[in-house]
């Protein structure tokens, strides 16, 4: 895999990047690292994580995958100058006050939560440092409208900004990202620091997969334009378009009682967990079948292929399914298949937005 660059940064990076959010929950500790030494072997360098990790989010849990990560660094000090490491700073509590009290998210819990990472994570700088939900009321996480009546941000993006800029000054982030953002965001973000002299952002991790395209109704040319690259996340639907669902009711997907989306009701009530979703995924991994593919193949094979994604965040439980998302690198998809996913998409649109 050729490394490419994150926006107006210097980080390269393979455009394969491992996310890490099971791990402390599904994957114990002792897997995960060994999931992050093979990792390492196949030639990744890019990890990513959070301060709320692991999911879903429990006051137990919380800061365990970092926690997890550090170990692991400790146990190999080398690998940490061989890595790009990305963690987020979480947004507004959400219903989770271990995360942080108050609704906000203010300059001294940005500094704060920056410097507990740190200290988890048991090293000296965040390569990529990124907010991971907008302080401001967005529609994220399945919600589809923007309700101005339900806007209860009390800090600024030109604070934020100055907070993220006195890490990087000190020398504990060298760059920084946004997550789950909207298009008015990015330009927000790039314009207060161009004019405030203050760190520009260089990449924005959405979900973006074949049954959530929404990156492509306006985001990706705001990024495009602005020089912002996409850290993809949930290429493979949460599961759904691995087509280990593809047996279960009409009401919505089942699984066995270690999966992700029937082990949590949280995950079922957000976009992974509707039976519109399920639907779409049962016709993309019909189609992946009818060309003599896996749905995991043709799903990621559909991320690792288009020009808006830099990198691909593939979160996995076990060393062999880390291998089975990464020896899908290389696969082509004809130009027939590409526009039967268009057609898909054009009858189905984005069910799990």
């Amino acid at each position: 895999m050729n490394k490419v660059q994150l926006g107006s940064s210097d980080l390269q990076v393979t455009p394969i990047c491992l996310g890490t959010m099971t791990f402390g929950e599904q994957v114990d500790e002792a897997t995960s690292h060994a999931i992050l030494d093979r990792s390492l072997e196949r030639g990744v360098n890019f990890l990513d994580t959070a301060e709320m990790y692991s999911v879903p989010a429990r006051a137990e849990t919380c800061g365990s995958t970092e926690t997890i990560m550090g170990n692991w660094f400790a146990k190999n000090p080398s690998a940490r100058n061989k890595l790009v490491l990305a963690t987020k700073v979480a947004g507004p509590s959400r219903g989770m006050p271990w995360v942080r009290e108050g609704g906000g998210m203010t300059a001294a819990d940005i500094l704060a939560s920056c410097d507990a990472s740190l200290k988890r994570l048991k090293t000296d700088v965040i390569d990529l440092y990124q907010i991971h939900w907008p302080e401001r009321h967005v529609p994220a996480f399945g919600a589809l409208y923007y309700t101005p009546a339900q806007e209860r941000s009390v800090t600024s993006i030109h604070e934020q900004l100055e907070a993220l800029g006195k890490l990087v000054k000190a020398g504990k982030v060298r760059f920084i990202g946004l997550s789950n953002e909207t298009p008015y965001g990015v330009h927000e973000f790039v314009r207060l620091a161009e004019q405030h002299k203050l760190p520009r952002v260089a990449t924005v991790q959405n979900p973006y997969c074949l049954i959530n395209r929404t990156v492509e109704n306006g985001l990706d040319e705001t990024m495009h334009r602005l020089g912002v690259s996409l850290l993809a996340y949930s290429p493979l639907g949460f599961g759904l378009l691995t087509g280990k669902y593809d047996e279960s009711g009409t009401e919505g997907p089942a699984a066995p009682k270690d999966a992700r989306i029937s082990k949590f009701e949280s995950v079922r009530k957000q976009r992974w967990g509707r039976p519109e979703a399920l639907a779409a995924a049962r016709r993309y991994n019909a189609l992946a079948r009818d060309h003599k593919l896996t749905p995991t193949q043709l799903a990621l094979a559909f991320c690792y292929t288009k020009w808006q994604v830099a990198s691909t965040i593939i979160g996995v439980t076990s060393v062999a399914q880390l291998d089975e998302d990464l020896d899908a690198w290389g696969t082509k998809l004809s130009a027939e298949v590409l526009a039967e996913i268009d057609k898909i998409r054009w009858e189905l649109r984005d069910p799990a937005l």
